[in-house]
């Protein structure tokens, strides 16, 4: 039997284990206001998102990549794609845009790229499809920025369809083998490919995704005349030389290895990484048929306290790298009143060493957003952390 004084020893030795923890985390999370440092280098410049009303084709669209039907005709491309970092960058080389159309089995895209020189080498699907030059898609149903689908063709419309179950930087991880059930690829070649000898005019991909199949990270199901999607379009491109008659990607001297690849898109990022849902543009879905009408994209309402959370989950993972907690206030992120003039007031945050959630107080009972430290944001009284 283990004596009654032993019992006491092991029990003073378990209070001062927990003491000393509480301390060591007590001082992990007693940074200055300004110690995550300057602000403006982490959290990135506040979106202006691009939208596309989706109007509904009057007949039946082939997916074969030649966009001759008339209902194609009767929609209006996107603006040209601008570099993923937007005006930080010069405009692309070469000219790139799409359209969408829906009806009540798939979601249209198409897409027409400029390009001199079409080359591509991967014919099995779910390889890495970036490491040819490609055309990408990525959807994000219900806008929380989490379980969201990106789709990547090549010009031999060779697919990568992968779930995302958190962006990367959140943790991940990617479903690579998740694939769209239904879904439909073709390509249309201006051109030849893989053949240095002559100059290409580009070449257009045309895309049926299933709504059944997106529909199972929408919270609402279906998609119906006036819902908005999260959607942003993006073409990797990779500085190329021609050697013995062939294309080879151009090695940069200095490392050794080939160029970064060029990253145009519909909708910037404001910063060399796709996998920011909160930066992409808006899919509105409407009842017209392409060529008969019109009708105005809706603004997002609550984009100012969606962004203002943002904000704060910028903030928030900086000090998590630095002190390995969370900040319980705004001061400690550096961030004050001067930050939050278009949202009537200020965040508030709960925060634990591992977890933390911020909102925005509404004293008129209106609905609101959270956001919680695996950049998840849903409204208040609709979530719950699994989903």
């Amino acid at each position: 039997m283990i004596s009654q004084e032993i019992k006491r020893l092991y029990s003073r030795i378990l209070q001062y284990i927990f003491i000393t923890g509480l301390l060591v985390f007590q001082a992990s999370c007693s940074g200055s206001p300004d110690s995550i440092g300057d602000t403006g280098s982490i959290i990135p410049p506040e979106p202006d998102p691009e939208n596309y009303i989706c109007y509904r084709p009057g007949g039946v669209i082939v997916i074969d990549g030649i966009l001759n039907e008339s209902d194609w005709e009767a929609v209006p491309w996107t603006d040209n794609f601008v570099d993923i970092e937007g005006d930080a960058k010069p405009q692309p080389d070469f000219r790139t845009r799409a359209k969408m159309l829906w009806d009540d089995s798939y979601l249209y895209v198409a897409a027409e790229l400029e390009e001199p020189h079409i080359w591509a080498t991967l014919r099995q699907r779910d390889t890495v499809i970036f490491y040819d030059n490609d055309f990408e898609i990525f959807i994000d149903p219900d806008g929380d920025t989490h379980t969201y689908y990106e789709l990547e063709v090549n010009a031999y419309s060779t697919p990568w369809d992968l779930l995302l179950i958190k962006p990367y930087r959140d943790g991940g991880p990617a479903v690579n083998n998740w694939d769209i059930n239904g879904l439909k690829v073709g390509t249309d070649i201006k051109g030849t490919i893989n053949d240095p000898s002559d100059i290409d005019q580009g070449w257009s991909v045309e895309i049926a995704i299933p709504l059944q199949v997106l529909k199972e990270c929408n919270r609402t199901g279906l998609p119906k005349a006036g819902d908005q999607w999260r959607i942003d379009f993006s073409r990797v491109e990779w500085r190329t030389i021609i050697e013995n008659g062939k294309y080879k990607k151009e090695i940069n001297p200095a490392t050794g290895k080939p160029y970064p690849e060029n990253n145009w898109v519909w909708s910037p990022q404001g910063r060399i990484n796709m996998h920011m849902p909160e930066m992409w543009g808006y899919l509105q879905f409407s009842d017209i048929r392409a060529g008969t009408g019109t009708e105005s994209f809706v603004s997002d309402s609550d984009k100012d306290e969606k962004w203002a959370l943002r904000m704060v989950y910028y903030a928030e993972t900086e000090y998590y790298k630095k002190f390995s907690c969370y900040a319980p206030d705004l001061k400690s992120l550096g961030l004050g009143k001067e930050d939050f003039t278009k949202t009537g007031s200020l965040p508030l945050i709960k925060a634990t060493q591992n977890t933390f959630e911020s909102y925005l107080p509404h004293e008129d009972g209106k609905q609101g957003w959270i956001i919680f430290q695996d950049g998840r944001i849903v409204q208040t009284g609709r979530f719950s952390r699994e989903k």
